[in-house]
């Protein structure tokens, strides 16, 4: 028999856990009676009704990307006159600057804020109600943010919504992640549409106080199909840094199960 080295362990532990999903999900948690992450795609420009699914991840019409070769740096800026004023500049760039981050160690594209807002290529801006878009916010709750496929660059949050930074400083019962949303609409502006698979941060909803950061196994395939990539990254290192697979698959593994995986492990690899 022969020994499966570690690299082996952890793509069979991931593949393992990736497939365990529908028995080892986390206990349910009540769904709010409405969608707090959903996103509008504005058929007006150019965009078909129509999906392009693959696997679990779906693309929008046409699989749009950023026609940049790679490796690739975008830009992306604040709007000065679109901000909200119980969050200060500086919690919301190192918000968005994390957010970017976790797609950024998946694929070779890195993402820089602009000293121009007026050049940046992604345009971030809290708005309320008609902000001019021909796609009005609708208040507390419902749609907390829109964007659209590439190259539009344009990410649009409801300023009407109560955003956190910490839940243990913002207390509110309808409290919203930022940081949860802004990687939900990023992976909109590098192409993904919303995907079936819950655990995805492309998934289309989020309740009130939930934190939901981690990229899955699902989204990050969805997305080096479109771009590659990064030549650092690979399916193991998620069992090494915070990203770790249980959180990027949204399981609590029971000690009955670490039997059973090493007995698949051994089975794998017996000659």
């Amino acid at each position: 028999m022969l020994l499966p080295s570690a690299h082996h362990l952890s793509l069979l532990f991931i593949f393992f856990l990736h497939n365990l999903r529908p028995f080892t999900a986390a206990r349910p948690v009540p769904e709010f009676p409405f969608s707090t992450v959903n996103n509008f795609y504005n058929f007006k420009y150019s965009f078909d009704p129509t999906w392009h699914a693959t696997k679990k991840y779906v693309y929008f019409p046409g699989k749009p990307r950023w026609a940049r070769s790679i490796p690739m740096k975008l830009t992306y800026g604040f709007s000065p006159d679109d901000l909200i004023h119980y969050l200060s500049l500086s919690d919301i760039r190192k918000t968005f600057k994390r957010a970017f981050s976790r797609w950024a160690s998946v694929i070779p594209v890195s993402f820089v804020e602009a000293d121009d807002y007026g050049f940046a290529d992604i345009k971030i801006g809290f708005y309320v109600g008609d902000h001019g878009d021909g796609e009005p916010f609708d208040g507390v709750l419902g749609i907390l943010a829109h964007s659209f496929s590439p190259e539009s660059g344009k990410l649009h949050l409801d300023a009407a919504e109560t955003w956190a930074v910490d839940f243990g400083v913002e207390k509110s019962d309808v409290a919203v992640d930022l940081e949860s949303v802004a990687v939900h609409e990023i992976g909109h502006l590098l192409g993904l549409a919303h995907s079936p698979v819950k655990s995805a941060v492309m998934y289309p909803s989020l309740k009130p106080r939930e934190k939901k950061v981690y990229l899955s196994i699902d989204d990050i395939q969805g997305v080096q199909s479109l771009y590659g990539s990064n030549p650092n990254f690979t399916f193991g290192s998620l069992l090494e840094s915070d990203t770790s697979a249980n959180r990027a698959i949204g399981l609590r593994l029971e000690p009955s199960f670490w039997a059973m995986f090493m007995f698949l492990a051994a089975s794998f690899f017996c000659i």
